[in-house]
């Protein structure tokens, strides 16, 4: 999904307008699987049609069709004015990422518990989602150039930390990805696009 602001961090998406910045609202909208796989994938993948959709996520057409309304109602989708003149209707992400700011912690101590289920839906996609990703690029790595063989990672780490200095660990960790974003033009050849996992969380230590 996107980038997701730590609490109390300064987010630098705050005026670029690629990143849909979350509140209660379209938290509600966003929180179901379904809608979550669809909107990754119209950002993954461009536009696409509900059928072609449903094709890549093993989903019925009629599933995806709804949840695609569903998104569009929130403002995360819209109607592809380039590609819809037939008649299917194509659809296209309005955002590129979605960040959730300072909101994040307030939504997992919402009042409402219906936000705080929302928050709940979408954090654990999100971590199936990533895990999903992982193993798929497990089973088919070798199917990748050895060059690309040579250059991935999978590592964990244990390190003490205050909740302050984690926080300033995920701050340098986000800025170092965006260091390298636009350093590679689209057509580039060898390139590809590179997933990065950022789980940062502490541990009982007894």
């Amino acid at each position: 999904m996107s980038p997701n602001e730590p609490e109390d961090r300064p987010t630098p998406y705050a005026d670029d307008p690629r990143i849909r910045h979350i509140d209660a609202r379209s938290l509600r909208g966003l929180a179901h699987p379904l809608r979550m796989r669809l909107l990754n994938a119209l950002r993954e993948f461009g536009p696409a049609t509900a059928s072609g959709l449903a094709d890549r996520l093993g989903e019925s057409s009629g599933a995806t069709s709804y949840h695609l309304r569903q998104l569009a109602a929130f403002g995360f989708v819209e109607d592809d004015p380039e590609r819809g003149k037939g008649r299917e209707r194509w659809w296209k992400a309005r955002h590129s990422g979605t960040a959730f700011g300072d909101d994040m912690t307030g939504f997992m101590q919402h009042a409402d518990p219906e936000v705080r289920g929302a928050i709940g839906v979408v954090l654990h996609e999100l971590a199936t989602t990533h895990a999903q990703e992982l193993n798929t690029w497990l089973g088919t790595m070798r199917e990748w150039p050895e060059e690309w063989l040579r250059s991935w990672d999978v590592s964990d780490f244990k390190v003490r930390l205050t909740p302050e200095l984690s926080l300033e660990l995920a701050e340098k960790i986000h800025d170092l990805v965006n260091s390298y974003r636009g350093r590679v033009p689209d057509d580039t050849e060898g390139s590809a696009v590179v997933r990065t996992h950022l789980h940062i969380f502490p541990r009982p230590t007894d």
